[in-house]
């Protein structure tokens, strides 16, 4: 008998009954064994969808509430949950052909599934029993529903969910430019205009502020959540069971944990870091026979050699496969070659801690045991602001921090021939440059660097390693300084205004010179009289982007010429895009960007006095995980702006092929503010809506609260879920 025909075998509304016997009886196969274990924890658990659509789930264990998210999460958009998998896995090529072998080969450089399988069967039980109950829950979605047709991953193993630990956007691994692993892999491939930092990309990161209580009206600690990634890369979730666990905020599709939110007594905020912690090592390979050595100290050690096979989708639907031989020091995996020597690179890879750590976080109720759990040491990529009902409030690193010798510049690839550039060890948590409860009562992080994330109690550079940063400050740290210094009596309001503040200091700082720029051409200069109405608009703009605003339009077309300009001569130099503008490029050039900008907006727009509601658009069409866009379709004005410029509520748009709009797909995708007192008290709104399918009510059911910042309440406690449910049910009815 099939697992089909076994789960239709009694109505749905005897599920519970149905459990309890067939708990009883001896399984037949592993086929049915399969089908019982899912209806126990279809019995076991429910889904509750409030009037948003967003699933509130609960189990008698927490692994029947882990089964009941990822049901709902492949209810909601089972694409994605796929697609995080066929990254994770290195299998995108499966669906959508040989262009991304290259991702799959770079993720496959650390991803082994027999591995994989080894590490799960090492977990402790509570960790696969999670496991287990995540991929039941997805495949129980997928034994019922048919006429459901993944591209690719008809079954999901508890072993992949090591394969996806940490929740952040883009991860470690991507760090790898993909045209330098190609070029040493398969044929030279120049950079793309991405990797060389031409193309105008907005900053994949996060805004997180955590306020101490006494700096509050009420008396209790406030923090905002506030992640920058591509639209929809994650849902929103509730997940309580009977053994204690009651947390909500934002999954990843496809991860059966909180990676950004709160509980009953504790929240917390990942920002990207700007920590120094994925090194390349310049190694120096001679060959030996059939393969190779690389040198270290006086001796030659060999390069390991692993064969990889993947598979990719021809043209005609068919499937064909590569094979290629990687390589691998005791550094890493080689991911290029660059003057004659290979490149390794090393990143953290734990996938059993990270799992842990990731879990386990959303059960700490103050400061103390989420230190505790931080003591894995499995986050490498993420900063965290915390947030607890006790008063605490904390800024810390990554914990997976490498020790090195600080007199090695590890933003550029080391001599791997020499030992003393390796890694030693990791630092102990006290060692890293983290703010617990300042005196100045609030921290923040814009994924800047440590040394502001706390005013005057912030760390001071001095006293730690250069590896601690690598990127430094930028416009959206000094925005959340002015807003933070010297006020009090903030409320959950006040925290959600400050998190839509119109103020872009990048400009205020940038304009200026632009303007004594024109003041200082000769009066014959033609440029005085073409661009003095542009330069009195932008003079007297306050700087603040408004839906209105015929500056912001002007302000902003000017700051992307420029940084097509200049955005890779930055990027090389290790320079933020405005920082670089403001002290490397000539007043001529300033000019002529205008003059670019004013020519680009009248082109496109019919005159430069375009308000700028008219060009930054949210429009979502259908399911396609590829955006795409239409100005002939309806859209909605969006008035905040890129991240790059200091706006703290990011909006990262851009022209798309056929479009004179720009089309936003990255930025502000979740933002929650929450309140710890008595009763956890927050709010929050989403990019879109909570389900992907473009029939139902909640595909597009938040862009007007979205553009706006208007939170909706989180209905976080069964009374306040009361009167807000549109559907109860349990998986599979």
């Amino acid at each position: 008998m099939d697992r089909l025909s076994l789960l239709r075998r009694r109505p749905r509304r005897r599920v519970a009954a149905v459990a309890a016997l067939v708990a009883l009886a001896a399984p037949a196969d592993a086929a049915e064994r399969e089908a019982l274990r899912w209806r126990r924890h279809a019995a076991a658990s429910t889904i509750t969808r409030d009037d948003w659509g967003i699933p509130h789930v609960h189990g008698r264990s927490d692994a029947d509430a882990v089964f009941a998210l990822s049901y709902a999460q492949a209810e909601d958009d089972l694409a994605r949950v796929e697609a995080n998998y066929l990254t994770a896995l290195g299998r995108t090529a499966e669906a959508e052909g040989e262009a991304a072998l290259w991702a799959d080969l770079r993720q496959r450089l650390f991803v082994d599934d027999a591995e994989l399988r080894a590490g799960y069967a090492a977990c402790p039980p509570w960790l696969r029993a999670l496991a287990q109950a995540w991929a039941d829950g997805l495949n129980f979605y997928l034994a019922t529903h048919p006429a459901v047709r993944p591209r690719v991953l008809t079954r999901y193993e508890p072993w992949m969910a090591l394969s996806f630990t940490e929740g952040s956007i883009g991860g470690d691994v991507e760090r790898i430019p993909l045209s330098a692993l190609r070029s040493f892999y398969d044929r030279p491939t120049p950079p793309t205009p991405e990797e060389r930092g031409v193309v105008p990309r907005e900053p994949s990161g996060s805004n997180g502020i955590a306020i101490a209580p006494r700096l509050t009206r009420d008396g209790h600690a406030l923090l905002l959540i506030n992640p920058h990634t591509s639209f929809y890369f994650r849902s929103e979730a509730q997940l309580s069971s009977d053994t204690g666990l009651n947390v909500y905020g934002a999954s990843t599709w496809g991860q059966f944990f909180v990676y950004q939110g709160f509980n009953a007594h504790a929240g917390w905020m990942h920002t990207s870091s700007t920590v120094d912690n994925v090194d390349e090592f310049a190694e120096r390979v001679e060959r030996r026979g059939a393969g190779w050595t690389y040198r270290y100290g006086k001796a030659r050690r060999p390069v390991a050699a692993r064969a990889v096979s993947l598979r990719y989708r021809r043209t005609d639907g068919t499937m064909a496969e590569r094979r290629f031989t990687t390589w691998r020091t005791h550094h890493g995996p080689i991911t290029a070659e660059r003057d004659g020597r290979w490149i390794a690179t090393a990143l953290m890879w734990r996938p059993r801690p990270a799992l842990e750590q990731s879990w386990l976080r959303t059960r700490a109720t103050d400061l103390a045991a989420y230190l505790r759990i931080a003591g894995r040491k499995a986050n490498s990529s993420n900063d965290t602001i915390f947030a607890d009902d006790r008063g605490e409030i904390a800024f810390l690193m990554p914990q997976f921090m490498p020790r090195r010798a600080d007199r090695f510049d590890y933003t550029r690839p080391v001599d791997g021939s020499d030992p003393r550039t390796d890694w030693h060890g990791l630092h102990a948590l006290a060692t890293l440059p983290s703010v617990l409860s300042p005196r100045t009562g609030w921290v923040h992080n814009t994924n800047d660097w440590p040394w502001t994330a706390a005013g005057a109690d912030s760390p001071r550079a001095a006293d730690y390693p250069r590896y601690m940063d690598q990127t430094g400050g930028n416009a959206r740290g000094a925005h959340a300084d002015l807003l933070l210094e010297g006020k009090s009596g903030w409320t959950v309001e006040a925290l959600r205004a400050a998190a839509y503040d119109s103020y872009l200091p990048a400009f205020a700082r940038l304009l200026p010179p632009l303007v004594a720029a024109w003041r200082a051409l000769p009066a014959t200069d033609p440029r005085r009289a073409a661009l003095a109405a542009p330069i009195a608009e932008l003079e007297r703009w306050d700087h603040r982007w408004a839906a209105e605003s015929v500056a912001t339009s002007l302000a902003v077309f000017w700051g992307d010429q420029l940084w097509r300009e200049v955005g890779d001569v930055a990027q090389v130099e290790r320079v933020n895009v405005p920082d670089y503008i403001a002290t490397r490029v000539t007043a001529a050039a300033k000019l002529a960007a205008l003059e670019a900008a004013v020519a680009r907006l009248t082109r496109d727009f019919g005159t430069w006095r375009t308000p700028w509601a008219q060009i930054n658009r949210f429009q979502r069409l259908d399911d396609s995980i590829a955006p795409h866009f239409d100005d002939a379709r309806a859209s909605v004005p969006v008035p905040f702006t890129s991240a790059q410029w200091g706006s703290l509520a990011s909006f990262g748009a851009k022209r798309w092929p056929g479009t004179r709009r720009s089309y936003g797909t990255s930025g502000n995708s979740f933002v929650a503010v929450i309140e710890f007192g008595p009763r956890v008290r927050a709010a929050a709104v989403m990019a879109g809506g909570q389900s992907g399918d473009p029939a139902s009510r909640h595909f597009v059911d938040q862009v007007e609260r979205y553009a706006s910042g208007a939170l909706r309440p989180i209905y976080f406690y069964p009374d306040e879920l009361a009167g807000h449910v549109e559907r109860r049910y349990r998986p599979g009815e």
